[in-house]
């Protein structure tokens, strides 16, 4: 399994930014697709998760309604569109995979550790100016 997150950037409060995963290695529709978040000194905390199978979405509260999640199953993409950017959304920004996306979900809530997600992808910063 590989995951190649891109598309992170420096951008001004306020701003959007939109982030890819690109999956390989894997039967794209079989598995669900997460964004996670660790900033300096933090803990790295879960943003949302999509269902490539059925498109069920999942946000965690502070990205709700700014942060969009969708799936290319075409191009075994999944995007992460961040609108109205905050500088504590500054962090380098994970993309995870799970076959089941009940699992990722909770994972992404974080009532259960990262632990339970076996395939990342490299992160990719996003850095979010005052």
């Amino acid at each position: 399994v590989q995951l190649q997150a891109s598309g992170g950037g420096l951008v001004q409060a306020g701003g959007s930014l939109r982030l890819s995963c690109a999956a390989s290695g894997i039967n794209f529709d079989d598995y669900a697709i997460g964004w996670f978040r660790q900033a300096p000194g933090k803990e790295r905390e879960g943003v949302a998760c999509i269902s490539t199978s059925d498109g069920s979405t999942y946000y965690v509260d502070s990205v709700q309604g700014r942060f969009t999640i969708s799936s290319d199953n075409a191009k075994n993409t999944v995007y992460l569109q961040m609108n109205n950017l905050k500088p504590e959304d500054t962090a380098v920004y994970y993309c995870a995979a799970h076959e089941a996306f009940g699992v990722l979900r909770v994972v992404v809530v974080g009532a259960v550790g990262i632990g339970y997600v076996d395939h990342w992808g490299q992160g990719t910063l996003v850095t979010v100016s005052s």
